[in-house]
């Protein structure tokens, strides 16, 4: 059974001969902390390992879940935004591409902060977080608001982005090697879900209060982040992870770092931001259609969430087929898909671009699982001796997380530039099969022709 240092039923704890350290408090009450943890170990992992690591993944899933919608929450809020705001389609893309941004500079810092304060701790630190960009939007969303203002506040709806590093690293941790594929696409594809969920809320409230009213979609998620917290708090554990001195310098001269998290680009630089520009783009593109923003929040959600559905069918995927393969059929797929939506906006058919960017946010979807079930594997394999494969691998899940999420800031800058200089969104969907061709290459280059199994 694994073994930990309080149990929140106050029977006598059970330590190992060679428990860790204990980890820096951040919580008041007793402490729920793994000191004995062996995934790889099939006695340990049958007896009680797969039970606790399956709860653990549960609450980190809701937690990360709330996170992501709270990150993805300004892609519906620009839908509000009507002519009394004086905002361009070229600010709005601005406003999406802000928390963006933040959000994949913090995961960095997240990932690192689950090795220093545990995984319980931290899910519950930042979850609590969220509370700052849901008040502060809820405070300032109104007509009148400065520009200024809002870029701010759409800023700092990013530190629901970093709480995806944090939720993987700490997954990671917890499942052996053999299940991290479909531990992590698991845990990946319900955070994701968190994007067609506030979607959702957003097309209920503007069917039922209508555009005038957005705080209400805020509000909304205020008593959600407190129950991911609670439940954070009751029901997961720490875990210590190794944080060996020097980690970030050999990280970065590791070539797979850069080579992993340029896929992570193509995979959820894609699928977050499509999620972020695609209600804009329905708008913007096709306006004699979608005239108002209900009718464009019909279509919004469908994507995104078929998109994380199928995530931890890529890391199942990958599990089977080898990670690199499963990518670079997808990356090719993925070229194909940029192609029919390029078709699609120059014939100016509303069916053929909706199925091109339903193609799109599936595969991303599938990729973004088995690029990210490569991380383990790469770290596994290559790790110089002496050093810790599973430290590697939490910090290039927050490295590539990092470089993966700017691709949703590219995707927005794509949009917004294509459309100020020729007034459609052809330029960007020839830049996006470029990016995957490019991608493909890399792939087929260093994982799939030299035969190393990724």
């Amino acid at each position: 059974m694994p073994t930990t240092s309080t149990h929140p039923t106050g029977s006598p704890r059970p330590v190992a001969v060679d428990a860790p350290a204990a980890l820096p408090r951040l919580l008041p009450g007793p402490r729920r902390e793994l000191t004995d943890w062996r995934p790889e170990d099939p006695v340990f992992w049958e007896t009680g390992g797969a039970r606790t690591a399956r709860r653990n993944l549960l609450w980190s899933v809701l937690a990360e879940h709330v996170g992501f919608s709270v990150w993805s929450l300004w892609s519906v809020i620009v839908l509000f935004l009507g002519p009394e705001y004086g905002i361009d389609p070229a600010g709005k893309f601005l406003l999406t591409a802000l928390p963006t941004a933040l959000g994949a500079f913090l995961r960095v810092p997240y990932a690192r902060a689950v090795a220093v304060f545990g995984g319980r701790t931290w899910t519950v630190v930042s979850a609590l977080l969220l509370l700052i960009p849901a008040v502060t939007t809820a405070f300032v969303l109104e007509p009148g608001t400065p520009y200024g203002t809002l870029l701010l506040t759409a800023c700092l709806a990013g530190v629901g982005g970093g709480n995806f590093a944090s939720s993987m690293a700490n997954v990671n941790a917890l499942y052996p090697q053999r299940l991290k594929g479909w531990a992590l696409g698991v845990n990946a594809g319900g955070g994701n879900l968190g994007v067609p969920a506030v979607q959702l809320a957003g097309l209920a409230v503007l069917a039922t209060v209508g555009a005038g009213h957005p705080r209400v979609l805020v509000l909304l998620y205020v008593p959600l982040i407190v129950a991911a917290a609670v439940c954070a708090a009751l029901r997961m554990d720490d875990l210590r992870l190794p944080r060996p001195p020097g980690q970030l310098r050999a990280l970065l001269a590791w070539r797979h770092t850069w080579l992993v998290s340029l896929l992570y680009i193509g995979t959820f630089g894609s699928f977050i931001g499509f999620s972020f520009a695609f209600g804009q783009v329905l708008q913007v593109q096709f306006a004699d259609t979608f005239t108002t923003p209900l009718s464009a929040a019909y279509l919004t959600f469908l994507g995104p969430l078929l998109g994380s559905l199928v995530r931890p069918v890529g890391g199942r995927l990958a599990d089977r087929f080898g990670g690199a393969r499963v990518t670079l059929a997808t990356f090719a797929a993925m070229a194909g898909g940029a192609l029919l939506a390029l078709g699609a906006s120059r014939a100016h058919s509303l069916p053929l671009f909706v199925t091109a960017f339903t193609v799109l946010f599936v595969l991303s979807g599938l990729g973004n699982g088995s690029t990210y079930k490569m991380i383990p594997t790469l770290c596994h394999a290559a790790a110089p001796p002496g050093q810790d494969s599973e430290a590697r691998t939490s910090a290039l899940i927050g490295f590539a997380g990092a470089v993966g999420a700017f691709g949703g800031v590219l995707v927005n800058i794509a949009f917004r530039q294509s459309f100020l200089s020729v007034g459609n969104g052809d330029a960007a969907y020839v830049a996006f099969l470029a990016a995957y061709a490019v991608c493909a290459g890399v792939t087929w280059t260093a994982y799939v022709r030299p035969r190393r199994s990724a």
